[in-house]
């Protein structure tokens, strides 16, 4: 059975930056394209970072330049960096795969505010 944990959320200020991390197990990231996820209070979960089997990144428009996708393929996790966070950055956070066909895990909560 696979199991995603989602972990690294918080609360932060306007222009600072968290690590989200995403551990598996049951399956192994390297060997499929996967995504971060987010999904905003009231809106549907949108893809904001994906990176392909061989490692190749793709961004939002919403959050080019400013988020970091990458995985250690050791550690079977994925990360995603956030930097100069907005406050329209407020959602909870998934992984999964792309396209994303496994069970949601809880996702992580990330709150920009001052």
């Amino acid at each position: 059975q696979v199991h995603l944990v989602e972990s690294g959320g918080g609360l932060v200020q306007p222009g600072g930056s968290l690590r989200l991390s995403c551990a598996a197990s049951g399956i192994t990231f390297m060997a499929f394209n996967t995504a971060w996820y987010r999904q905003a209070p009231g809106k549907q979960r949108e893809v904001v970072a994906r990176i392909s089997k061989l490692g190749n990144t793709i961004y939002s428009d919403a959050v080019k330049g400013r988020f970091t996708i990458s995985r250690d393929d050791a550690k079977n996790t994925l990360f995603l960096q956030m930097n100069s966070l907005k406050p329209e950055d407020t959602a909870v956070y998934y992984c999964n795969l792309d396209p994303s066909w496994l069970n949601w895990g809880q996702g992580t909560l990330v709150s920009v505010s001052s």
